[in-house]
C-alpha cells in the first residue's frame, strides 16, 4: 500500500467500525488527515508514543486492555509501550519511576492501588506529559488535577456489582446462603463492586453471607479457588449462589462445584469479555455485567491523542468519563452482540 492510499483506505476502515462502537469517525479520525512531515506515519498523522499501565496481564481483563490499546494505537498513529502492574502496586510504581523521564506525548494508567502512582504522575505532571486514569483512581477526585491527572474514564462500578447480584438474588428467590468473592481491597474498583453488593444485600434479610462477608481474593484465581472451597466446606445445606468481582475468578471456582451439594449454585460475576460471554452461553455462569475493557482502554487511548494534537488545555477536558457496561444473562438477549463486541479482532466493548 502506497501513503497515497493508506489515508482513504484508513477512512473507509474507521467509518465501518466507528458505527459498532458508538464512536464518531470525525472523532477516530482526528490529526489522520494533518499534512505530511517528517515523523509522520502512512495517512499524514504524526506519530504518537504513549505509556500504558494497567493492574497486571495475567487476567483476561487487562490483557484484553493491551490488546485494544495496540490495536487502536497502529490505526491512530499512536506506538504503544507496556509497563505491567502484575498485580503488585509496589512493582508498579518502580518501573513508571523508571519510565518517568521517557518521551512520552501522553499516559494512560490503571492504578492497581490508590494514590500508590501520585509520585510519578506528579513528575510527569511537571514534564506537561497528560495522564488518564483507567479504570480505577489514580487518587481521590478532588486531587486528580493537583496530582496531574486530567481525566478518569471508568465504569459504575458500584452498578455493576448492584446488577449481578440483584438478578443472583432473583434467581435464589431472595432467601438461602450466598458466598461473595472480592478482588483486591486497595481497589477502587473492587470496593465499588463491593458497595453494589452490599446495597441489594440490604434489600434481602433472608440472605446470609457465608463466612460474614467479603473474602478478598486479589484477583487471584487459586487464592479465589481456596477460598470459595473453605467457604463452601462451612456449610452442611446447600448455597444457593455466589456472586465474584471477575468472571476470571469465578470460572476457576465452579469446577468446584461438581459432585457436591452446591452443584445447583447460581453464579453470577462482573467483567463480561470472551471467556466469561461463553460461560453463560454454555450454562456455567448465569450472569455478568460487562466491565468495557476495550471501550475503556479505546476512549483513554482517543482522547489521549485528541489532547496532544489539537494542542487542547486541561480546564477543556471533562473529569470524568463514564463508559457504559450493560447486564448479560442468557435472558438479556444480548449475548451475542457482547461476544462480537468483545473479540479481540474488534476491541470495541
Amino acid at each position: 500500500m502506497t501513503a497515497e492510499t493508506a489515508a482513504p483506505d484508513r477512512r473507509q476502515f474507521l467509518e465501518r467500525i466507528a458505527a459498532a462502537g458508538g464512536l464518531g469517525v470525525a472523532a477516530l479520525t482526528a490529526g489522520c488527515a494533518q499534512p505530511a512531515a517528517q515523523g509522520t506515519a502512512p495517512g499524514g498523522a504524526k506519530r504518537l508514543r504513549a505509556a500504558f499501565s494497567n493492574a497486571g496481564l495475567h487476567s483476561t481483563w487487562c490483557s484484553l486492555g493491551k490488546k485494544t490499546a495496540e490495536l487502536w494505537g497502529n490505526l491512530l498513529n499512536v506506538d504503544i509501550e507496556w509497563i505491567d502492574g502484575e498485580f503488585d502496586p509496589q512493582k508498579q510504581r518502580e518501573r513508571l519511576d523508571v519510565r518517568v523521564n521517557d518521551p512520552w506525548d501522553f499516559c494512560c494508567f490503571q492504578a492497581i492501588q490508590l494514590d500508590s502512582l501520585e509520585a510519578p504522575v506528579r513528575r510527569l505532571k511537571e514534564r506537561g506529559i497528560p495522564v488518564i486514569s483507567m479504570d480505577t483512581l489514580l487518587v481521590d477526585k478532588p486531587r486528580m488535577r493537583e496530582v496531574g491527572v486530567w481525566l478518569q474514564v471508568a465504569p459504575d462500578q458500584v452498578y455493576m456489582g448492584e446488577a449481578s447480584t440483584r438478578y443472583l438474588m432473583q434467581k435464589i428467590g431472595g432467601k438461602g446462603k450466598v458466598i461473595h468473592i472480592g478482588g483486591l481491597s486497595a481497589h477502587s474498583g473492587a470496593r465499588g463492586r463491593a458497595q453494589g453488593f452490599e446495597k441489594v444485600l440490604a434489600d434481602y434479610p433472608d440472605v446470609e453471607v457465608v463466612g460474614g462477608g467479603v473474602r478478598w481474593c486479589d484477583w487471584d484465581k487459586l487464592k479465589a479457588r481456596d477460598s470459595f472451597e473453605s467457604l463452601l466446606q462451612q456449610s452442611d445445606t446447600p448455597i444457593a449462589g455466589a456472586f465474584f468481582h471477575s468472571d476470571d475468578m469465578a470460572l476457576a471456582c465452579v469446577p468446584a462445584l461438581e459432585g457436591t451439594s452446591h452443584a445447583g449454585m447460581v453464579v453470577t460475576a462482573v467483567d463480561g469479555q470472551k471467556e466469561g460471554l461463553e460461560a453463560i452461553r454454555d450454562g456455567r455462569l448465569a450472569a455478568t455485567t460487562v466491565n468495557p475493557v476495550c471501550l475503556i482502554h479505546l476512549t483513554a487511548l482517543a482522547i489521549g491523542q485528541f489532547i496532544v494534537r489539537n494542542g487542547e488545555k486541561v480546564d477543556e477536558v471533562p473529569l470524568e468519563i463514564v463508559t457504559p457496561g450493560p447486564f448479560v444473562s442468557r435472558d438479556t438477549g444480548n449475548l451475542e452482540a457482547q461476544l462480537y463486541l468483545a473479540d479481540p479482532r474488534h476491541c470495541l466493548v
